[in-house]
């Protein structure tokens, strides 16, 4: 085999009210092959059936995506609410060790939307579930209709909405040669205390965080707010996140043997 791959998280999900499938996005899929240069292979977020320790045998990096459900509010000691459903807990239950091996070993691990969430808990941080329902945030739910419906174009849902100022000179910055960035918005939860782990590097105007990495990754950990794998082909920011995802996914892959 010549490329590297690069595992993508699936999530529970149910076809036609009966049958339960894991469910992985195309525009993940495309983004790693297209962009990062690797094979993208699904695995499933359930822990009966995904052995962390067998796939970390097979890939050589991950890719955390975003999802309808919120992370559990349990692994951040906070009471559920129904309000808040769904939850995926297969997922977390798969992505939350994963992030901590991947942390501890130096697999590459770059995290979006969700998968942005799953690090920042692993990070000790907690998560409020309604980000715009805090003093002064913005909505960052995705664009809807005045009728309450998704709005029906992709363009307008996944269209950039707001600024994000990155760390001068951090691992953000220097990835994208720029310290001021425009992204999408389409999520609920968010961070609203940061774990000692973690190191915020971008921040939306409202205070809201968007960008972080973990400071005791021995490799690539990085995590994005936004959905980067809508646009990298076409995107410049997207792009160059992906890329960098790929070149350490290359570096890893070498350094196996």
């Amino acid at each position: 085999m010549t490329k590297p791959v690069i595992g993508v998280i699936g999530n529970i999900y149910s076809v036609e009210n009966r049958f339960n499938v894991q469910m992985a996005g195309d525009k993940n899929l495309y983004s790693v092959k297209q962009v990062a240069d690797a094979l993208p292979v699904i695995f499933a977020g359930d822990p009966d059936i995904t052995d962390i320790e067998d796939l970390l045998q097979v890939v050589d990096g991950v890719l955390l995506t975003g999802a309808r459900a919120n992370v559990h509010p349990s692994r951040f000691n906070v009471a559920p609410d129904p309000a808040h459903e769904p939850y995926d807990e297969g997922r977390d239950a798969v992505a939350l060790p994963l992030i901590e091996a991947c942390i501890e070993r130096g697999v590459p691990l770059f995290g979006i939307c969700r998968g942005f969430q799953e690090m920042a808990v692993v990070g000790g941080s907690t998560l409020h579930p309604e980000i715009r329902d805090l003093p002064g945030r913005m909505n960052h739910r995705m664009p809807r209709l005045e009728n309450g419906e998704i709005h029906p174009d992709p363009d307008v849902v996944f269209a950039d909405r707001h600024d994000v100022t990155l760390t001068p000179k951090g691992t953000f910055a220097n990835i994208l040669g720029s310290e001021v960035i425009r992204v999408n918005s389409l999520h609920g939860q968010g961070i609203v205390t940061v774990g000692d782990r973690i190191e915020v590097e971008g921040v939306a105007e409202d205070g809201t965080i968007e960008a972080i990495r973990f400071k005791d990754a021995k490799g690539f950990a990085l995590g994005v707010q936004w959905h980067a794998e809508y646009d990298p082909v076409t995107n410049p920011i997207n792009q160059a996140l992906f890329r960098a995802f790929g070149d350490a996914v290359r570096t890893y892959r070498q350094s196996r043997g």
